[in-house]
């Protein structure tokens, strides 16, 4: 029975020693990781250096190298650290309640939004087709923006808030138009006034696309909840 408790305690002991270095190993990674987009957005690709990473991540150049083979690595890290924060926050718009048009409608102001964000501007937008490559960008775009946007289309057709038009079209279509406002704003002396700019003009656009009858439906809906509440 004593042999039993020692294998049971041995077991344990590693099984804990193994978790505490997956937790450490983790949070290293998380800390490089978190280093990287700071100084990519405040210097740049080309302006920063590995051991400047690893100073302000306060681990050793090794440690950054067990976990990333190079600095492309490490940004490809950093700009999936910044885009999928920034998609988790349209994600909560798109998928919350209220009317689908209205929803959309968030989304895509909340998007813009996060086109103000100086990691998103500086490591999304003007490094990561340099740095990444057009086709590698474009190829991670496809599973963070665009396919935001390509739901959120598919969400107003089902729904019969706009046209039935060909889905993947219509999709590209939008997110090129985001794209480059995206492009307008990071670029911008005033992004701030830009995106208002880009906003109002999306949205026209947008609502070019809109079924007549269903823009009707919503205002008559919009008029009986206000005189509900008077």
């Amino acid at each position: 029975m004593g042999t039993y408790r020692r294998y049971v305690v041995t077991v344990v002991s590693v099984a804990t020693v193994r978790s505490r270095r997956l937790e450490y190993s983790e949070s290293t990674r998380d800390a490089l990781v978190d280093s990287a987009v700071e100084l990519f957005t405040k210097r740049g690709y080309a302006g920063t250096s590995l051991d400047e990473v690893a100073k302000r991540a306060r681990v050793t150049k090794g440690a950054l190298y067990h976990h990333f083979s190079g600095k492309q690595a490490l940004f490809e890290a950093a700009f999936d650290a910044v885009e999928t924060k920034a998609m988790s926050r349209l994600g909560e718009i798109v998928s919350g309640p209220g009317h689908p048009w209205e929803v959309a409608m968030a989304g895509l102001r909340g998007y813009v939004r996060v086109c103000l964000d100086p990691s998103f501007q500086r490591i999304v937008v003007h490094e990561a087709p340099v740095v990444m490559g057009w086709a590698r960008w474009r190829e991670a775009e496809e599973h963070f923006s665009f396919g935001m946007i390509r739901s959120t289309v598919q969400a107003l057709i089902e729904t019969g808030e706009i046209d039935e038009l060909p889905l993947e079209v219509t999709a590209r279509l939008l997110y090129g138009a985001l794209s480059a406002g995206a492009s307008m704003i990071a670029s911008a002396a005033d992004p701030r006034r830009t995106s208002e700019d880009v906003i109002r003009s999306t949205i026209r656009v947008i609502e070019g696309l809109r079924k007549p009858e269903a823009a009707v439906a919503a205002e008559e809906s919009t008029g009986r909840s206000r005189r509900r509440h008077r």
